[in-house]
């Protein structure tokens, strides 16, 4: 969960760099909040019969949009790529592919141009 608010705390930094888990964990927490928002709001828009009630998933979305994009762009900077490589997830076919090898690859090990590696910044917090 820690990862999911720290997300959300530097939704508009789209400097430094993010971990891999910091991105996956945010991705798999996001999802869930969304699936749980958009039940609940379809649920309350067809129990109560007000279609009103389908705007707290889109009202999630929309506040999730910034994060999710912040975070995305520091998961491109941690391998050493530009934050615009994202939009290699357009290219038809292969470019979700291609986006979802470049979202595993291990972080750069030592400092880039985008800043300090953050696994040892987490392994000297622990200390």
């Amino acid at each position: 969960m820690k990862w999911y608010l720290k997300a959300f705390r530097q939704y508009s930094d789209f400097k430094g760099r993010a971990r891999r888990k910091e991105y996956f964990m945010f991705g798999v927490i996001n999802a869930l909040f969304s699936i749980g928002c958009m039940l609940l709001s379809f649920g309350l828009s067809n129990w109560l019969e007000a279609p009103a009630f389908i705007s707290i998933y889109v009202l999630y979305m929309l506040v999730s949009l910034l994060p999710s994009l912040a975070v995305s762009v520091r998961r491109m900077h941690d391998i050493g790529k530009s934050g615009w490589m994202l939009l290699v997830g357009c290219i038809p076919l292969v470019g979700p592919i291609w986006m979802l090898v470049l979202l595993i690859t291990d972080s750069d090990a030592k400092n880039n141009e985008y800043g300090p590696n953050p696994k040892e910044e987490f392994l000297l917090e622990d200390i």
